[in-house]
């Protein structure tokens, strides 16, 4: 399987000629998920979630379908009948060729004064793991974590301690878009040093098999 990262919380996963993207957001490139055939989103923030760019992509492809939590289907299943799927906590289903797996039910806590959201994470081939916005730990072992590296309801030992608590192999920081060059080689070290596996970046636009 081939992994490309795209900009921020996204990322393209291709295996035998099938494409699947998650989280195409509003900090995404606008064509991310143009070309998929099976799209996931984690939760409804702009910034996993771009209406319009979905629509576009659904639009493109008339055969690629999306599965998504409840908030996100209801605002695209009438115009994509059969095509749109609300998926939760514990379920599973294959998808032009790919398996996933769903966990994880809330977001992480921005703020107390801040209502929480549900978010859900894919496991994709029992390998790769796209938690969204929460520190969801899955029921499975993980060949590769992507991880969310900074985010305003994050701080940087909670991440490394995210990473020791799931185990995988190697992290691959997502969720970065708002993390400033400078700041980046400070987070290299410390996760890499203090979280037990193996870790790395990718540019957006960079690949990597898997």
């Amino acid at each position: 399987m081939r992994l490309t990262k795209k900009t921020h919380a996204c990322v393209r996963l291709e295996k035998d000629g099938r494409t699947l993207v998650i989280d195409p957001g509003a900090f995404t490139e606008a064509d991310a998920a143009i070309g998929a055939d099976v799209i996931l989103v984690t939760h409804e923030h702009a910034d996993h979630f771009a209406e319009d760019r979905l629509r576009a992509a659904l639009e493109a492809g008339p055969a690629a379908e999306l599965w998504t939590l409840g908030s996100v289907a209801g605002q695209l299943s009438a115009a994509f009948p059969g095509r749109v799927h609300t998926v939760g906590h514990g379920d599973a289903f294959s998808a032009a060729g790919f398996d996933v797996r769903v966990y994880g039910e809330l977001h992480a806590v921005i703020h107390p004064d801040i209502p929480r959201i549900t978010n859900i994470g894919y496991l994709v081939d029992g390998s790769v793991f796209h938690p969204g916005d929460a520190l969801t730990v899955p029921d499975h072992p993980v060949d590769t974590l992507l991880l969310p590296v900074q985010a305003p309801w994050s701080k940087i030992s909670e991440v490394i301690e995210y990473v020791r608590e799931v185990k995988p192999r190697r992290s691959l920081d997502v969720h970065d878009a708002l993390l400033s060059e400078l700041a980046r080689p400070v987070y290299d070290h410390q996760i890499g040093a203090l979280g037990g596996a193996e870790h790395g970046r990718l540019a957006p636009g960079e690949s990597i098999d898997l």
